[in-house]
């Protein structure tokens, strides 16, 4: 399992965006992105939601969850 900041970014760097284009496009400020993906801060479910609306995956795979290795 990832940890969540890391599947954060590589969510927005496969995306090929920066922090303030996705500022733009998803409301979410470029402040809280940024520690998000430093693991300073976790991020609400609410933005976990919205994050994962935007990039069309779950919330397991926005998190970086894999089942694979668990089971």
């Amino acid at each position: 399992m990832r940890n969540y900041g890391e599947s954060l970014r590589e969510f927005r760097l496969s995306k090929g965006k920066s922090f303030k284009e996705l500022e733009k496009e998803t409301g979410i400020s470029d402040a809280s992105l940024c520690r998000w993906e430093q693991g300073k801060v976790l991020p609400s479910i609410y933005f976990c939601e919205k994050l994962a609306d935007y990039y069309g995956v779950t919330l397991d795979e926005l998190i970086g969850r894999d089942f694979e290795t668990k089971n």
